[in-house]
């Protein structure tokens, strides 16, 4: 089979799609053929080899955590999985014609594969950092960078529990935050003052690496009430980094709730093939996203 993989850590350059033998599944987990992959900054994080508290891995490795596809191979105690279901999840090395997922759910009806494939990580992620940082229905939440994928996740579980949300991003974004039920904001200078107008702020996320958690940690009057997954260095400003995932099951059992009652629907900008791996990371680093990027196998 086919499969993107890298055997140094480096720039988007390291990746080279290359023959390697099928995968299987072992117990408790199920293999797929992989229809799209999920395309998330965790990825080309672990290529660049950051320390992130979470997803060891020896070189040389495959690409990708998130995937959809149909399953053809169930490990022993997998028993509510069935062959040719149609699945979303989290495996390992999902740039690939097929991979192994260890969490799993059946992708709602009417939902694409393309679409399916890209909720697993982004939808763990915003349900955790809602939780670590602690907000409450009726209480407002600043959201740095909310126009990626992580962060539109975020807007609809916030809205969908009574949450407001303050979100920055790029002046072409700021209609797809407000499409989505948030206050929006630019960048740049004065942003500060500006979130300021918009409304009293009790919590934060970091979401884009900005420099920005000084100015979040002043707005929201204490760094326990700042989370960031973007800045390595946020510890050394009293403030947590997120980088270990929790549930994924029950992640996906929520994402699958929500997109199933019309709360959740992220938008795909932009579709790769297994060929242009290189390009959609290096796509994925300039940022500026509006909802997600996918890998079509």
């Amino acid at each position: 089979m086919k499969k993107v993989s890298f055997a140094e850590f480096g720039g988007p350059d390291v990746l080279h799609l290359v023959d390697a033998e099928e995968p299987h599944a072992g117990p408790g987990h199920i293999r797929i053929a992989v229809r799209a992959a999920g395309v998330n900054p965790v990825d080309w994080r672990i290529r660049e080899g950051q320390k992130l508290g979470a997803h060891p891995i020896e070189l040389p490795s495959g690409v990708g955590l998130d995937a959809a596809g149909v399953v053809d191979e169930v490990g022993e105690g997998a028993e509510e999985a069935e062959i040719g279901d149609h699945v979303f999840g989290e495996g390992s090395s999902t740039y690939a014609e097929y991979a192994v997922l260890s969490a799993w759910a059946r992708i709602p009806e009417g939902v694409t594969f393309e679409n399916a494939a890209g909720y697993p990580s982004v939808v763990e992620t915003a349900l955790r950092i809602i939780r670590e940082v602690g907000v409450q229905p009726g209480q407002t939440l600043l959201v740095s960078g909310a126009s990626g994928g992580v962060g539109s996740a975020v807007l609809h579980i916030a809205r969908d529990r009574g949450i407001t949300v303050i979100g920055t991003a790029g002046a072409a974004n700021q209609d797809y935050l407000r499409s989505l039920g948030a206050l929006a904001t630019t960048y740049g200078e004065g942003w500060a003052e500006r979130v300021r107008q918009l409304g009293h702020v009790d919590a934060s996320l970091d979401l884009a690496g900005s420099g920005v958690i000084p100015e979040l940690i002043n707005l929201t009057g204490n760094p326990q009430k700042v989370i960031s997954i973007a800045d390595l260095s946020a510890p050394e400003l009293g403030v947590r980094f997120s980088g270990t995932a929790g549930s994924m099951p029950e992640a996906l059992t929520i994402a699958a709730d929500l997109i199933a009652r019309g709360k959740l629907h992220i938008p795909v900008e932009k579709s790769y093939t297994l060929t242009q791996a290189t390009t959609a990371h290096t796509d994925s680093q300039t940022g500026h996203t509006r909802g997600r990027r996918v890998i079509i196998t």
